[in-house]
Parts: structure tokens; sequence; C-alpha cells
């Protein structure tokens, strides 16, 4: 198959041919989340949000905040380092938590419930949760504006990232929208949802604009090909996505990161399967848009394929090779089946296990029940409160299935205080307890920690965690 004419200057820097390398650690994952704030009071949020923040961080309370300006954009005082290993900050206004580093899907989804409870806590101490709360969507339904979540890969410098690895990369993370979508009512507001756009699979991809790109803020691509390893760039490079919605269901955030961990370890393989689409971005918005399905998607070469196909062959080349691996490896593939046969068959058995498929059945329910148009504003109402990161009020966690991996000890009150044991983040939480004893300057950054007077300590070994 003839690989299609894409923008080789913008993946240059990513495409290229060493010896096969594969990872024999498990791989890296980290979160970055952006939260909604809902308030009683509008423009409240513009004053709550930095109480948040100084809550967290007063007397060392969860963290060390920046005493220092980190870039032009984040003066000192904007955020600061977690002692559980994470990072929480003020990005445009909203709240934004960073998981620490992990190496095990169960850590990653502690650390990201961890984030919650923190401002859940917050809201609660400052006497602020009757008129305030956050919420874990990824849009604004009154002003249309869009807010993230980054994924954080680790991988190998010199995994085989040919032209042809890429392509299936890109289209796997274009198909994935269906069972990683979090569900919405309507379109964007500038109509790019089209005429008759009720409910959408995705809250993110109206606002994807790019296959590839290398800056965030100026053009949101489903493949970032920004250089940022936060490590030894000899030995790493760090994959940051930031097309996918935010999960309120343990389950479907669980599938989403370890099926796109199996994904990359099959590319560090060089055992993708070939598929390259002729259009990502049309893909991903029509595959949106249309959530009663079909999802035909055009290949380079003009064949119409089914979506759930595709994914398949990508499920079926990770089941051979790495089936046995390890629990956790087994816990994503059996999951991935379930929801693949799910999709192709019956939908209403992923039910509080995906999102967008869960989503949709509580707000049909309500909506024939109180007999409302789509278009109704009551709809947009109740699709905020199904992302509420109150359990008490989640539409969401309500109905969450919990019976498997994902749903263990997932309130395990240790990961709001303390790091993942076999990272790095680990070692850097050691040393700001250090530094919050002795009262001590210091810098604190991913992949270093500098406290004054002592030579920095380096951190390029994300697995180094001690």
């Amino acid at each position: 198959m003839a690989e299609p004419a894409i923008a080789r200057s913008i993946l240059r820097p990513w495409c290229v041919m060493p010896k096969t390398a594969v990872s024999l650690r498990p791989r890296i994952v980290g979160l970055e989340t952006e939260y909604g704030c809902l308030t009683a009071t509008p423009g409240q949020s513009g004053n709550v949000v930095p109480q948040v923040r100084d809550w967290i961080f007063a007397a060392n309370r969860y963290g060390l905040i920046d005493r220092h300006d980190r870039r032009w954009d984040e003066p000192a005082g904007n955020g600061g380092f977690l002692f559980n290993g994470g990072r929480l900050y003020l990005d445009m206004g909203h709240v934004e938590y960073c998981t620490a580093e992990c190496a095990t899907l169960q850590d990653v989804l502690r650390q990201d419930r961890a984030g919650d409870r923190m401002l859940l806590e917050a809201l609660r101490d400052l006497g602020l949760a009757s008129e305030v709360q956050f919420i874990r969507n990824n849009i604004d339904h009154h002003s249309g504006a869009t807010f993230g979540c980054h994924e954080n890969y680790s991988m190998l410098r010199h995994a085989p990232f040919s032209e042809r690895n890429l392509l299936s990369l890109l289209a796997f993370l274009t198909l994935r929208v269906l069972f990683t979508g979090s569900g919405r009512v309507g379109g964007a507001s500038d109509g790019s949802g089209g005429p008759g756009v009720n409910f959408q699979i995705s809250q993110r991809a109206d606002y994807i604009e790019n296959d590839f790109f290398e800056w965030v803020q100026q053009s949101r691509a489903i493949i970032n090909t920004r250089d940022e390893p936060l490590a030894d760039p000899r030995k790493y490079r760090r994959l940051h996505l930031l097309h996918g919605d935010t999960h309120v269901l343990p389950s479907a955030l669980y599938l989403k990161l370890g099926a796109t961990r199996l994904v990359l370890d099959l590319l560090e393989a060089d055992d993708l399967p070939e598929v390259a689409l002729l259009e990502a971005v049309p893909a991903l918005r029509s595959i949106s848009r249309q959530p009663d399905g079909p999802w035909p998607v055009t290949l380079h070469d003009g064949r119409e394929v089914d979506a759930v196909e595709l994914l398949r062959q990508f499920r079926t080349r990770a089941n051979a090779r790495f089936r046995g691996r390890d629990a956790e490896t087994d816990a994503v593939l059996a999951l991935w089946r379930r929801v693949e046969e799910g999709l192709a068959g019956n939908r209403e058995s992923l039910i509080g296990v995906i999102d967008w498929v869960t989503k949709r059945h509580l707000l049909e329910a309500f909506r024939q029940s109180e007999n409302l148009s789509w278009n109704d504003p009551w709809l947009e109402a109740q699709d905020l409160e199904y992302h509420q990161i109150d359990p008490d009020r989640s539409l969401g966690l309500a109905v969450a299935d919990l019976n498997g991996p994902w749903g263990e000890n997932l309130d395990d009150p240790k990961a709001l205080t303390t790091a993942p044991g076999d990272t790095r983040a680990a070692r850097r939480a050691a040393l700001m307890r250090q530094i919050a004893e002795r009262g001590t300057l210091a810098v604190v950054d991913w992949n270093y920690v500098a406290e004054a007077g002592e030579d920095p300590t380096p951190m390029l070994d994300p697995y180094r965690s001690g």
C-alpha cells in the first residue's frame, strides 16, 4: 500500500528507523485534567479558583507552592508540586491537576480520583460546597469554550517511528473515540457540529483541527509532535495527547489508557497493523456525530471499512503478542473485547462501562420522562451533572460498573499524600518533604529538584524511585 503524502516536514523529527526497540519495563503514564467550575453567582469562579489553589498549598497542606516563575505564563504562586507526586496549578482560569508518573493503571486511576477528592475537600472546608462545584468535563455549553484532558506516555527514543507506524498510530487514536468519548449534547457553538446534531460521542472532536501539529495553543491535533521528554532525551520521548475526553467512569479511563499503552507496545515492537486513514480529522468528527452508527471510515486506498473492525485488528494483534504477560494486560484485553462486542452488538451492555453510551442512556430516559427536545437547556444542565466530582451528585458515578481492577480501592486515602513507589515521583516527593521541614527555598520540576545552596538533584530516569 502506498503511504499517504502527508506533511513530512511536520513528521520528520519523529520519523526515524533505527533497530526495533522494545521496552522491558511498564510504560509510565500520567494525566492532566482541567476542571470546569460551576458557580451560583456569575463570574464567581474567578475568585473561587485561586482560593482553592491557595487552600491546597496553605502551610504546605498538600504540597509546595512555586516560589519562582516557571514560565512567562506561570508566575510565582500560580501552582506547585504535590506530596503525592502530582502537580496543581491554574491554567487560563481553570484548575489543572496532573497525576504523578505512574507505572500501573490502578495507580493512575487512584491518583486521578485523588484530584477530585482534593478539590471537593477544599470546597467543603472553605464553606463553598453549596454554591460551587467542580466538574470533570471538556466543554462550556454557554460560551462554547473547550478545556482538555491530556494523556502522557513514556516512549523509547529509538522506537521505530516510521511513517507507516505513525499513520497506524494515528488511525488507532482516531478510531478509539468509540470507547473513549464522554458524550455531549449538541455541537460546537460555532456551528461546526452541523445541523441536527443532538448528541455526539465525543466532547473534543469538534475542536480538533489537525492530525499532526507541534504547538498545543495554535492548533489542536490528534498527535502532538512537540518533543519534550521531561526525562533523559537520549533514552526517552513523551507522547503527549490532547484530543481525548475526560472520563467519569473508571472502566472507560482504564480502557483508554490500557489500550493505548498496548498499541504503543506494538509500535515499539514494530508490529502495528497496516492501517492508514484517508483523512483522520474528518473521520474523528464523523464518528462523533453518529452515535447510532454504523461507523464507516475511508482508508487511504479508497476502501470503506467499519471502524469497529479496524479497532479489532489492533486488539487481536495486541492479544496475540501480549496476552499472558501480566494481570493488568489481560484485564485490559478482556475489557477491550467486551467493549468491542458491545459496540458491534448490544450497546446497552456498556451502560456503566463506557461514558458516552451511559450518558446517552441517562439523558434519553430523562428527556422522555420530561417530554423535552434535545436542544432544551435542561438537557445541557443534566449533561454537566453527569460530570460532578461529588459522588453524591454525579449521574455517571451513580451507575458505574466497578466490577474489575478499575474499581479496586479507588478512594485510597494514601493517594492524596503518597506518591507511587515505583517511579521517580516517590523520590521527588521525599525531597519535597525534606524541603518543607527545613523551610528552605527550592525549585521543583518534573525532572529535577534544586534546593537553595545545594547542587540540583537530576531525575532523568523516570523509573528511579529512590
